[in-house]
């Protein structure tokens, strides 16, 4: 099977794309395309599924640029292939060549352009890290690069949609506890339950700092088991690890 490569028209003509896990060499629970290296799936099928993104972006496996993801609001710049991945959740460029990469498997993947300044980023948004402003500390970065904040694009791809992703009422104050207006991000559900719009926060935080234009590619990872990895789907189904899904953009 073919990688299926998600795009968004705002980010052309930067090479980029929100792979689904169409295409890959797992198999199993992690059947596809997974890209994760810190799941229990085999490292041969890991490798070949990351070199196949890699070819897919018409880079070198070692071009390939991520990080160790902690739900931080932490951004790298970097200038050259990482040959140990430091704690962080996203990264900033302006090297022609490398390609920046998040994985995601619910969370949300946000990749940014300024393709006038010749600027990039790539950030892997959880409801800790967008609330903690991983997204701005990403757009502060670009800028510190040369980015004009005014002209950058940021494209959230595939991530859990509001009436996927339940939670309960501690969740609800830490948002409050930042901005009582965030409650607009959560809908009534059963009992003391909620749903909880994570790419609606996105957005929000995005066009609130000044992003020049921000969208998402209205994909639900948990909702479309064929194509997208879900950390909630797999932990209510009872599984015992999951895939992650790439996304990536390079100069």
């Amino acid at each position: 099977m073919t990688l299926e490569i998600l795009t968004a028209d705002p980010l052309l003509p930067l090479r980029h794309g929100f792979f689904t896990r169409r295409g890959g060499a797992s198999s199993g629970v992690f059947s596809g395309l997974n890209c994760g290296t810190g799941s229990s799936d085999q490292s041969e099928a890991v490798s070949i599924n990351r070199a196949r993104v890699a070819d897919a972006m018409q880079i070198s496996p070692d071009a390939l640029v991520g990080v160790h993801q902690v739900h931080s609001p932490d951004v790298v710049t970097v200038t050259e292939p990482l040959v140990e991945k430091p704690r962080a959740d996203a990264l900033v460029t302006a090297t022609p060549g490398l390609a920046l990469s998040v994985l995601t498997a619910d969370c949300q993947p946000v990749l940014f352009a300024d393709p006038e300044a010749g600027v990039i980023g790539a950030a892997h948004a959880g409801w800790r890290g967008a609330l903690d402003g991983v997204l701005e500390a990403t757009l502060d970065a670009m800028e510190q690069l040369g980015a004009r904040r005014c002209e950058i694009t940021a494209v959230i791809g595939p991530t859990i949609s509001q009436r996927a992703y339940e939670v309960g009422p501690e969740f609800l104050d830490d948002f409050l506890l930042d901005d009582p207006e965030n409650s607009r991000f959560f809908a009534g559900g059963t009992g003391d339950r909620m749903q909880f719009d994570l790419p609606g926060f996105g957005l929000h935080r995005l066009r609130r700092a000044g992003v020049g234009h921000a969208e998402w590619t209205r994909h639900c990872t948990y909702s479309d088991s064929a194509r997208f990895y879900s950390y909630r789907r797999s932990t209510h189904a009872k599984e015992a690890d999951y895939g992650r899904l790439i996304s990536v953009i390079c100069l």
